[in-house]
């Protein structure tokens, strides 16, 4: 048993989802904090002493996923090593099918609103969803916008980018995602991005959402930056390229401080 459930006092034995989970740290901390692994970076083993690094520096839940499609045995094998390092909820983030897994607590199950493939808007989640529901895995509904310069994940999903100076454009996708019933916004960079989100299309897509949680992440490589993201209005932040330089759980530490109330 996870030490992040709970015993639901009206039904027996329900277990406190990843989401509520999430939203209580928000709530308690100003912000949370996922650490991003993807299995295609390094071994299952080295995978789960990143994350176990991470728990110990503060993080608040593991995702694991990547924007190339990472699935398979290696998928099943890190999330199954993680799981035996750290007592924390593991979050899947895939770029399609082959991203899901049995092993995992939840999902960002999530559509690229500015992709101009179809196959990111629908068909992907369409196929998936028979999936989600047999492994038995949280969905998380999320949408995900790729902001200017995008990275890897911008060229693989096809996204007409939101350019960096066009907040208002952000505010209108982020909106378009509220309106549909998504709980979730995702702000995302690009892995490995030279500049972070700014933080005024931040501010401006978090007025405009109100309660609906935004996540930032790309280009967030020190505490100064997290902060400045957290500051805006960021309810959670994802790193990921940083951890894969070593010296993890200095470096959550430094963001988790940057961060938390």
């Amino acid at each position: 048993m996870w030490l992040w459930r709970i015993a639901n006092e009206i039904q027996d034995e329900q277990a406190l989802t990843v989401e509520a989970h999430l939203n209580e740290i928000v709530r308690r901390d100003g912000a949370a904090h996922l650490t991003l692994i993807d299995p295609d970076s390094q071994s299952p083993e080295a995978a789960a002493k990143i994350a176990a690094e991470a728990s110990a520096g503060g993080t608040d839940a593991i995702m694991v996923g990547g924007s190339t499609g990472a699935g398979g045995t290696k998928l099943d094998q890190t999330l199954l090593a993680i799981k035996e390092q750290v007592d924390l909820p593991t979050i899947l983030f895939p770029s399609d099918t082959g991203g899901l897994n049995k092993h995992a607590d939840a999902m960002f199950f999530m559509t690229l609103l500015n992709s101009r493939d179809v196959t990111y808007l629908i068909t992907h989640q369409a196929l998936g969803a028979p999936l989600v529901k047999k492994y038995g895995i949280e969905p998380i509904p999320m949408a995900y916008i790729i902001i200017a310069p995008g990275g890897t994940v911008g060229w693989v999903g096809d996204a007409k980018l939101i350019p960096r100076e066009k907040p208002e454009l952000a505010v209108a996708y982020a909106l378009a995602a509220k309106y549909l019933g998504m709980r979730w916004v995702y702000l995302e960079a690009g892995s490995g991005a030279d500049k972070s989100v700014p933080p005024i299309m931040i501010k401006a897509v978090k007025e405009a959402i109100g309660d609906t949680k935004l996540i930032v992440g790309g280009g967030i490589r020190d505490g100064v930056t997290a902060g400045q993201c957290a500051k805006a209005g960021a309810d959670a932040i994802v790193t990921g390229t940083a951890v894969e330089e070593g010296d993890v759980q200095t470096k959550i530490e430094e963001f988790v401080r940057a961060i938390k109330k």
